[in-house]
């Protein structure tokens, strides 16, 4: 958690941006990830000089080389620790003129923030450029949790700037459908729509928090570096963002890359990944000719939600998972290509649960209600009961504003004890204890309680309907019924009594 200085430090960096003409946060947000990246590098250098000098060896690798560089600078200029001490015209120069093409052509690594920094371009003016670098300069940034807080920070201010807040799933959401879906040392974790890369990071963290043997034993870690992590997304502003978000969360080697998911253009990985998380684009409409054939040809639709999930199912391997955020339609849709795609689900492989999510989880970007489809890949079917809850409180306020209705310590998936006070404003906890018993308790819970199971047979009986209200029983409680005349009767007596009280009043004061 960062601390407030932390924080207003980030602060007065967002600050200067703004005062210094650049408002567009996603703009923002590139500039200082060229930044961070810049800092990085040359702190990698500083690790390699210093074990150098310890063993009494060459450096086995070089970022900054010795000697000048194409158009006469020192390559050792281009540091973090070198051009922060300049004087701003010179600063911007070396930056603008020496240090961004440097930028653009690093990638000996193979790494994916190598490849996304290829089209860097510096969009900060001379007069704002100093200043940024110094401000940057004074955050700490020598722990790991402390960078990916203070990243995730920045990108906290995305959501909350208008327009660019639709990339942002709202991370106690992301943290709620990791837990429930607990990765593992061994999971290979996919995002077909990956954005900032929340997801993943948010995987990440879960492994290191609950695995530490993953970092003891070597085939593990460089699983994990290397081929845990897969996302894919056609913005290339996300991907570096994204790829930068990975990296300053301790992953060193993330599959972070150009893609369209749906696209004819890259065809679909088939039974790739043990763990799709995603919340994909909503409400799109693609042309038959650009969409993946194979997608095609499991469900006869232009829609962009239909045709995810579909990918969703191509891309798991038998055996493994996905949680992933639908628009409510996807649930209850009457077309031919929606019912199909339910039965998929249902017929062929396991659908183990759906969430209904509140109606303002979005806002104020969008306001459509939506839910969380969880299922397993089997392609031999295995749904026996399908777990439905009724999530009506996510711990922040449903209007535009979201504001959060708890302490920042008891709001989140993994909060214990929560009253029942408490409960009304958070369900989250309440949805991940109770999906740990769906097998057990849960199926004995009646259909008035928040959740229920329900069996294949009657969804099947329902067209294949997931709509918890297709399924919700109402509780009323009774009240007694009393014939007319006698309520007639005793308003007549009240009506007498009144009027006596007025006779009574009127002598007291005559």
């Amino acid at each position: 958690m960062l601390t407030v200085e932390l924080k207003g430090k980030i602060d007065r960096v967002w600050d200067a941006f703004w005062t210094g003409g650049i408002s567009n946060p996603l703009e923002v947000i590139e500039q200082i990830t060229y930044l961070l990246f810049l800092r990085r590098l040359d702190d990698l250098e500083a690790v390699e000089e210093s074990k150098a000098r310890r063993l009494g060896t060459p450096m086995v690798r070089r970022i900054f080389r010795e000697g000048p560089d194409p158009k006469g600078r020192s390559f050792q200029d281009l540091r973090w620790s070198r051009f922060k001490n300049f004087e701003a015209g010179e600063m911007y120069e070396v930056i603008d003129q020496h240090v961004f093409p440097f930028l653009r052509e690093l990638g000996g690594d193979g790494s994916t923030y190598s490849h996304h920094m290829r089209d860097a371009r510096l969009t900060i003016p001379k007069s704002l450029l100093a200043r940024v670098v110094e401000l940057l300069d004074k955050v700490e940034m020598e722990k790991r949790d402390t960078k990916g807080d203070l990243y995730e920070y920045m990108l906290s201010k995305i959501a909350s700037a208008g327009q660019n807040g639709q990339f942002r799933t709202p991370r106690h959401i992301i943290r709620l459908m990791v837990e429930i879906t607990d990765p593992g040392p061994g999971d290979v974790i996919c995002d077909p729509a990956c954005g900032t890369a929340g997801f993943l990071v948010a995987a990440g963290e879960h492994l290191r928090h609950n695995h530490p043997e993953i970092f003891r034993d070597p085939k593990l870690l460089d699983h994990f570096h290397h081929n845990t992590f897969h996302g894919f997304d056609f913005d290339n502003t996300m991907l570096r963002i994204g790829s930068m978000n990975m990296l300053l969360h301790g992953v060193e080697g993330p599959d972070v890359r150009y893609r369209d998911s749906l696209s004819q253009e890259y065809g679909v990985e088939v039974e790739q990944y043990s763990l799709v998380l995603a919340n994909p684009p909503f409400a799109g409409s693609l042309d038959y000719e650009n969409t993946t054939k194979e997608l095609l040809q499991v469900v006869k639709t232009k829609k962009t939600e239909l045709l995810f999930v579909a990918l969703f199912v191509r891309l798991l391997r038998s055996g493994g998972r996905a949680a992933v955020i639908v628009p409510d339609g996807v649930l209850f849709g009457s077309s031919k290509a929606h019912k199909e795609l339910r039965r998929i689900l249902i017929e062929d492989q396991k659908l183990d649960g759906v969430i209904s999510l509140p109606g303002g989880v979005f806002k104020p970007y969008a306001g459509v209600s939506t839910a969380i489809l969880l299922f397993t890949k089997t392609d031999s079917g295995g749904t026996d009961q399908v777990w439905f809850y009724d999530c009506r409180a996510d711990g922040w306020s449903l209007d535009d504003k979201r504001t959060p209705l708890l302490a920042e310590e008891r709001l989140g998936p993994l909060i214990k004890d929560l009253s029942a006070e408490e409960h009304e404003k958070n369900n989250l906890p309440d949805i991940l204890a109770r999906w740990r018993r769906r097998d057990s308790d849960e199926k004995a819970r009646f259909r008035t309680a928040q959740s229920f199971c329900v069996s294949k047979e009657e969804i099947v009986a329902q067209g294949y309907d997931l709509s918890i209200n297709r399924y919700k029983e109402i509780e009323y409680e009774e009240t007694e019924h009393r014939p007319p005349q006698e309520i007639l009767a005793e308003l007549e007596k009240l009506e007498e009594e009144i009027q006596q009280g007025l006779r009574d009043l009127g002598g007291m004061l005559g």
